[in-house]
């Protein structure tokens, strides 16, 4: 018998297409069926929580549960239970070492606003469209603390891992991790998706076993480890496939959605 109490998702690549701007109608009907079965839901992204919201529509009961920031943010109907800052001038030297990586940068992230601090607009927009769209004109730098910081490497996977290395390296306060090719995570060392999902469920006053979670990449990994009904999707990366227990169909067929349905009804969708 399986008691679910909170089912968390990742977006890009697992409920989000890539190349694609909104969350499919299909899969947020999905959430609001979990939500009306009084199953807690939201995503587990390295999306700060308005971005996240914008990608579902602007539908803001879906992420007033959220671990967004990749862990550095945690809600539970709206309030706040976690909220990582890390220094200006942490970001500020992070910026100096990306700037001297060729194709890379460091962007950063106050809310709905997104600045870019180190590297070229050109490479940027290479890298994320939307994020270099979004970016406010010139090379700013943090005069307070920020929650979400990234970084961009126009290049492959191989070159993206190469300057995560580096900066893991360099910082050992800080954790880079690889959600995708050509771009990065920053975050607080021992921070990250696994850590917010214990927070959340801690909060709920369930135990991990009655958690459900969706990843597709590396920076999944965290979260796929620490829960024992952890999914990936058909597609996902070959470590964040290793480290789930459970494997579904494709982001592109609305595998998520299926679960999630099933889920709400009380049925179990899942088999190794």
């Amino acid at each position: 018998m399986h008691d679910i109490k909170l089912v968390l998702t990742d977006i890009d690549g697992t409920i989000l297409p890539y190349g694609c701007d909104e969350v499919p109608a299909a899969t947020r009907a999905a959430m609001h069926e979990l939500i009306d079965a009084g199953i807690a839901v939201g995503p587990c992204t390295g999306r700060s929580r308005p971005w996240a919201t914008r990608y579902l529509a602007g539908d803001k009961s879906l992420t007033s549960t959220c671990v967004g920031t990749n862990g550095n943010e945690v809600y539970l109907n709206d309030d706040v239970l976690r909220r990582a800052q890390m220094p200006a001038e942490l970001i500020a030297r992070v910026a100096s070492v990306t700037a001297e990586q060729e194709g890379a940068g460091l962007f950063w992230i106050d809310g709905d606003d997104v600045y870019q601090a180190s590297g070229s607009r050109e490479d940027l927009t290479a890298c994320s469209a939307a994020y270099g769209k979004a970016a406010k004109p010139g090379l700013i730098l943090p005069e307070a603390p920020v929650v979400k910081m990234n970084i961009f490497v126009n290049g492959n996977l191989e070159r993206t891992r190469e300057v995560a290395d580096l900066l893991n390296a360099t910082f050992p306060e800080l954790d880079f991790d690889v959600p995708q090719p050509m771009l990065l995570n920053g975050m607080p060392t021992g921070w990250g998706k696994g850590s917010g999902v214990r927070v959340l469920a801690e909060a709920l006053g369930c135990s991990l076993e009655q958690v459900v979670v969706f990843g597709d990449a590396d920076n999944d990994l965290s979260m796929l480890e620490a829960v024992p009904n952890s999914v990936a999707v058909a597609g996902a990366t070959p470590a964040a496939a290793a480290a789930a227990r459970w494997h579904i169909g494709a982001c592109e067929d609305g595998a998520v959605a299926d679960a999630m349905r099933a889920l709400a009804r009380g049925s179990w969708p899942f088999e190794r």
